[in-house]
């Protein structure tokens, strides 16, 4: 394990596993456990997703970093623009004595992977997942995280804690207002981001699940983000644009995240730039 120091000086822990060409994963690497890992379990999510990737990767270097634990645990309210996420993800490429690499990110370390990608001429490849490079959805995501926030600052309201997967008006928010704040400020950063003009020069690879879409109340803020439509609307011409395009028949933001589903997209697409 090594340990980079980020842009607002805390510290991250990086574990680096195998030889060969770098990838940067913004992953936990270690599998979590007890009670929280039963409610990933319920919610689809796999607990040891981190490490099922590292190990489906044998053959690369991969330095696995658990940033959305980092900035939960260490919040950002005012100050998790894309310039500083990029600059977080250089200094773990630094540390790991990474002068070219290639990155994967899901969902929203996805469109992070993207904001790299055209501040950086480092990277090999960008491995997109679970979010859309051209038309994606941050209106949408906007108002999703400026209501989470709102309720955090409100405080419990006495929702039901048990929720079933995809029931989100039954989910109560137990983040802080530092934890959520620090969303708004990403999606506000990025309210006036065009991803029609942004070409990144590095090979690209982008994929989602076919039932990728979720429909959020009001209490969310009432908007659907749709993550597959802009991939079932736009296939040809993310690929007139370098992408290539893959959609997981049948999955949505949850499964479509698996390391069952990924490898056999990520891995032979990593071995083809190497």
């Amino acid at each position: 394990m090594v340990e980079a120091t980020l842009a607002d000086g805390s510290v991250l822990e990086i574990e680096v596993h195998g030889d060969g060409p770098v990838v940067l994963l913004p992953v936990n690497p270690r599998p979590v456990e007890g009670a929280q890992a039963e409610a990933m379990r319920q919610w689809g999510a796999d607990p040891a997703l981190g490490r099922s990737l590292i190990d489906g990767l044998a053959g690369f270097r991969v330095a696995a970093f658990d940033y959305e634990g980092h900035v939960m645990a260490h919040p950002r309210p005012d100050s998790l623009t894309p310039d500083a996420v990029v600059a977080d993800f250089l200094a773990v490429a630094d540390t790991v004595q990474a002068p070219r690499f290639a990155y994967y990110g899901y969902s929203w370390l996805a469109l992070a992977g993207l904001q790299l990608a055209l501040r950086t001429d480092r990277l090999d490849g960008l491995a997109m997942g679970g979010f859309p490079p051209i038309d994606g959805p941050y209106r949408e995501m906007l108002a999703v995280t400026r209501a989470t926030h709102e309720m955090a600052v409100a405080g419990p309201s006495g929702t039901p804690q048990n929720a079933e997967k995809g029931d989100w008006d039954s989910v109560e928010v137990t983040m802080s207002t530092g934890q959520t704040r620090q969303f708004v400020t990403l999606y506000e950063a990025l309210k006036g981001f065009d991803d029609h003009a942004a070409r990144p020069a590095c090979p690209r690879l982008c994929f989602a699940g076919s039932a990728d879409r979720i429909e959020y109340g009001e209490r969310w803020g009432g908007v659907t983000v749709d993550i597959v439509g802009p991939f079932e609307n736009s296939r040809a011409e993310l690929a007139e644009r370098g992408w290539t395009v893959e959609v997981l028949d049948g999955l949505d933001h949850m499964t479509a995240m698996q390391a069952k589903a990924v490898l056999p997209v990520l891995r032979p697409w990593l071995e083809q730039l190497y």
